[in-house]
């Protein structure tokens, strides 16, 4: 959704109240965890963070569930909880006019002990359809931050913007990457 207006945080809540009991807009729940499916845009993006450290690696796994990488990125999420399977939740952020909201929801949270992080699908307050996820893995020696993500334009505005629609996404993105490149400096 687009304004003109910074959401305010009643206008925040009524919106992800209303979105709760709504159903994701895509079917493939979850498939960011391994094959993603057709029709979408597919992304891969990672950063290498160093070496594996057991501290390093629960310190910034912590911040991710915290919403570190959309925080340091300029969005900001609502309500400020720590990710749980199942949060419903929107994000806002500025655009050079005017402000975005979408809304979304938790899949599904990793736990492992050489990978955490979680999942999120769009929901129908969100002009995207798909779902992207954020992870810390340890990769042998090395700690690696991954995003993966598919997704395709669902409403009327970003299917006629897609080329910008795009654009925003690699955007945030690089912007994810560097966030956490810098939390774990």
């Amino acid at each position: 959704m687009l304004s003109l207006r910074k959401p305010s945080a009643e206008a925040l809540s009524r919106l992800v109240e209303s979105e709760d009991g709504r159903e994701l807009t895509y079917s493939q729940h979850g498939a960011t965890q391994g094959t993603m499916p057709p029709g979408y845009h597919h992304d891969e993006w990672q950063a290498e963070l160093g070496v594996f450290r057991q501290e390093e690696f629960d310190r910034l796994a912590d911040a991710l569930n915290d919403w570190l990488v959309q925080r340091r990125s300029g969005i900001t999420v609502f309500p400020e909880e720590l990710v749980r399977q199942g949060l419903t939740f929107a994000l806002w952020f500025r655009l050079p006019v005017g402000y975005a909201t979408a809304t979304g929801r938790v899949v599904y949270v990793t736990d492992e002990p050489d990978r955490r992080g979680f999942g999120y699908g769009t929901l129908p307050g969100h002009p995207e359809c798909g779902e992207e996820a954020f992870h810390l893995v340890r990769q042998g020696s090395q700690l690696v931050f991954k995003v993966r993500a598919f997704s395709r334009p669902r409403h009327p505005l970003a299917r006629a913007g897609a080329p910008v629609s795009r654009a925003l996404q690699f955007r945030m993105n690089r912007a994810y990457l560097s966030a956490m490149r810098e939390a774990a400096r």
